[in-house]
């Protein structure tokens, strides 16, 4: 997770001439679009967005002098996320000083990737061939309570489908006979990892 100040310059929107201009809000434009752009380079298993944005002095007829963006990439490969980080510096260097933007990046927050436990993962899987389930395996960019388990005992994670694939938002919806194949396979994974089933 990364905290970006973008300073430019206030000024009244109908006198100023563009070619003068240091709207700070035109740069964290930019911004999204480089944050959004080098989540598609990575799109296989990478995402990326700016999930918050505060121009200021946010006034119809002002020119935002300063902007404040929030920017987070996700990607499960350590290095992958290095390339990213790096893309993000020298992108928003080249994006305000076109400008004329004066910024500040700072990264807040990291999470190593997590990889689980792969006895825990194939006993996920032996369990949902035992039932005929369709499966497959995925990479989930979310951060779960599974991934700080992780850290005391082996784990894994087992996912269902949602309907359309939507999730975190109020129309989010399960279809019952999925959430009751989810249960069956942590049961009968979790009977297996206490040798309770074979």
């Amino acid at each position: 997770w990364y905290e970006l100040k973008i300073t430019g310059f206030e000024s009244h929107a109908g006198s100023t001439p563009m070619p003068v201009r240091k709207d700070a809000l035109l740069g964290a434009a930019r911004v999204v679009e480089l944050v959004n752009a080098i989540g598609l380079s990575k799109a296989s298993l990478g995402v990326s967005t700016c999930g918050m944005i505060n121009a200021y002095p946010n006034s119809r007829n002002v020119i935002p002098g300063e902007v404040f963006l929030a920017c987070e990439f996700r990607h499960p490969i350590d290095a992958t996320l290095s390339e990213m980080d790096a893309a993000l510096h020298e992108g928003v260097k080249a994006i305000c000083g076109k400008i004329g933007l004066a910024y500040e990046l700072k990264q807040i927050f990291y999470y190593a990737p997590v990889a689980f436990n792969p006895e825990c993962v194939s006993a996920v899987r032996r369990a949902a061939d035992h039932f005929g389930y369709k499966h497959r395996d995925i990479v989930s960019g979310a951060g779960h309570d599974a991934c700080y388990m992780a850290r005391v005992t082996p784990t894994s994670m087992i996912f269902t489908p949602c309907v359309d694939g939507v999730s975190h938002n109020e129309s989010e919806d399960i279809k019952l006979e999925w959430s009751t194949a989810g249960a069956n396979v942590l049961l009968h994974a979790a009977l297996e990892k206490a040798e309770i089933v074979g």
